[in-house]
C-alpha cells in the first residue's frame, strides 16, 4: 500500500511539470490590436507579461520592418514583464520589478530586458538595457496567427516561449530562492 501511495505521489509530481497554469485577461488599449495580460506562478514567483497581440494577416515575420533589429515583441504600447522574485535567464539576472521586454530577431534571437518599462513600444530605448540573453529558435508546435507568450514549468524554473506564425523562440529561466 505504501508503495502504491509513493507511486501515486511521484506520478502526480511528474504530471505537474509541464505547461504552467496561465491566466489571461484583456487589457484596454489605445492601439488597434488586442492587448492581454498573461500571468503565471512559477516556483514561488508571480510573473506577468502585458502585451499587444499583432496578427500576421498573411505576412511572414521576415517581411516586417523590425526584422533583424530590436523589436518591442508586441504591438502598440511597450511589452512589459513583471516579477515579484528575481529571475535568471542564463547569465542575465532580472531583479523583482517591471521591465520592458524586447527581442532582437533574425537568424538568431536575443531576449532583451529594458529598464524602460512604460511608454510606446517604438523607438527602441537605446542605453536602457538591463541585459540580453540568447534564445533558441525553432518551429512552433502549431501556427499562431496572433503573437502569443507562454511559460512551461520545468524542474528548475520555467521556459518562456514566444510563438508567432510557425516560429517559436524560447529561453529557460530560474527563480532565485
Amino acid at each position: 500500500m505504501r508503495r502504491l501511495a509513493a507511486t501515486a505521489i511521484a506520478l502526480a509530481a511528474v504530471c505537474t511539470i509541464g505547461v504552467a497554469a496561465q491566466k489571461t485577461t484583456d487589457v484596454p488599449t489605445k492601439g488597434p490590436n488586442p492587448h492581454v495580460r498573461s500571468e503565471w506562478s512559477i516556483d514561488g514567483a508571480n510573473i506577468s507579461i502585458t502585451y499587444g497581440r499583432p496578427s500576421l494577416k498573411g505576412r511572414s515575420l521576415e517581411s516586417f520592418d523590425w526584422w533583424g533589429r530590436e523589436w518591442r515583441t508586441g504591438a502598440d504600447e511597450r511589452t512589459r514583464l513583471s516579477t515579484d522574485r528575481t529571475l535568471r535567464f542564463g547569465d542575465l539576472e532580472v531583479p523583482a520589478g517591471t521591465y520592458g521586454l524586447y527581442t532582437k530577431t533574425g537568424d538568431s534571437w536575443e531576449l532583451i530586458i529594458s529598464k524602460a518599462a512604460d511608454g510606446w513600444g517604438v523607438p527602441y530605448p537605446q542605453g536602457q538595457d538591463l541585459g540580453r540573453a540568447p534564445m533558441r529558435v525553432g518551429k512552433a508546435p502549431e501556427a499562431a496567427e496572433l503573437l502569443t507568450f507562454s511559460i512551461d514549468d520545468t524542474p528548475t524554473g520555467g521556459t518562456l516561449h514566444i510563438d508567432w506564425g510557425t516560429t517559436r523562440a524560447s529561453i529557460d529561466f530560474t527563480v532565485a530562492q
